[in-house]
């Protein structure tokens, strides 16, 4: 299947009280799907932090062999895994109040994975607002890849320069994501304007500074080296293709396109589908439809509220997109193909 990335006009809100999301909203908490889950996350978040626990502890115990490659792989998991924790806990599907969120993310995400929670979701935030949007969304914004020919055409850098086949390098470029989310939380610590930066930084320290201590005193230079390469390159893959499906390839929005906050969200984004095990592998955001229209919304819930918002989408005869895993890398991987066709022409 196309998908065609162009917007287009669709069907208009209803009249009568109420906009359509505050009609979606009623039935979604009539349904009971906005409640919180402890119980389940108690479950989650004790699996993911024992697991942390027993790769690190493997680690130690294993000391210098090349079998520390697989625990390097093994951690790489982990950690994509600690990251769907800390983004559950930015939205607040954990605990209600922002307090105990930013503690618990704070400590998931700087300790836990060196990555800067406070830069992340502000980085998040202004994503979830303007999803797919070229202007306003800092996710399609032309910075190693381009997102629309637009964006190719006035390319600058290293994005003029891979344009053209960046199809072709989407999924090796993605083996340095972790060293960005790294490199970019350090330099978001650094700026005077972070909210919280000290504590941040702080917790910054204390992960490179075990993560690399360990690494270097128990490994010697080539394996230490080849460990670090291993497990940051697969935490980046693993983590670049659970968000890479969501809304990549899927129609972008511009300065001036009139649409309301419930076709913004659905038509930007993409669903997945798949069994229990997509959904632990992607940590629910496969369901990115209804996580996109009820951010707070825990994430066990979501597969539960799938076919009100579908059929509802239907009511309105509102296109909801949902394919398989492998089919949303190829719709990804066609988009980022046709778009980059402005850098593959001999005048440009």
């Amino acid at each position: 299947m196309t998908v065609d990335t162009a917007f287009r006009p669709v069907p208009s809100p209803r009249s009568g009280q109420g906009s359509d999301f505050a009609r979606l909203r009623a039935r979604v908490e009539a349904a009971g799907l906005l409640e919180r889950r402890p119980a389940y996350y108690l479950v989650r978040i004790a699996a993911v932090a024992t697991s942390l626990v027993l790769g690190w502890t493997a680690f130690f115990v294993v000391g210098s062999s090349w079998l520390q490659i697989l625990v390097a792989a093994f951690l790489a998991v982990v950690f994509a895994q600690v990251a769907l924790v800390t983004h559950d806990l930015a939205h607040r599907q954990v605990f209600r109040t922002r307090a105990p969120s930013e503690a618990a993310g704070r400590i998931a995400g700087n300790l836990g994975i060196g990555m800067s929670y406070g830069w992340w979701m502000d980085k998040h935030t202004r994503h979830h607002a303007n999803p797919n949007h070229e202007d306003l969304d800092p996710d399609v914004a032309p910075d190693v890849l381009v997102w629309s020919k637009e964006q190719a055409r006035n390319s600058r850098g290293i994005a003029r320069v891979i344009g053209g086949r960046q199809a072709y390098l989407f999924f090796p470029l993605l083996l340095l994501e972790g060293l960005n989310l790294h490199v970019s939380s350090v330099r978001a610590v650094l700026q005077p304007s972070t909210k919280g930066r000290r504590v941040e930084g702080g917790l910054l320290f204390l992960h490179f500074a075990f993560y690399l201590s360990a690494v270097f005193v128990v490994l010697p230079p080539a394996m230490a080296l080849a460990f670090i390469a291993v497990n940051q390159g697969l935490f980046g893959l693993y983590l670049g293709c659970t968000f890479a499906p969501n809304h990549k390839g899927m129609p972008t929005m511009k300065n001036g396109d009139k649409v309301d906050f419930l076709r913004r969200q659905v038509l930007t984004s993409r669903n997945v589908n798949g069994g229990r095990l997509v959904d632990v592998a992607l940590g629910g955001l496969n369901y990115q439809i209804e996580h996109h229209l009820f951010p707070s919304m825990p994430t066990p819930n979501l597969r539960k509220a799938q076919p009100i918002i579908r059929d509802y989408c239907d009511e309105l005869g509102l296109p909801y997109h949902a394919t398989g895993l492998v089919q949303s890398y190829r719709e990804a991987l066609r988009h980022l193909h046709e778009v980059g066709a402005p850098l593959r022409s001999p005048s440009r």
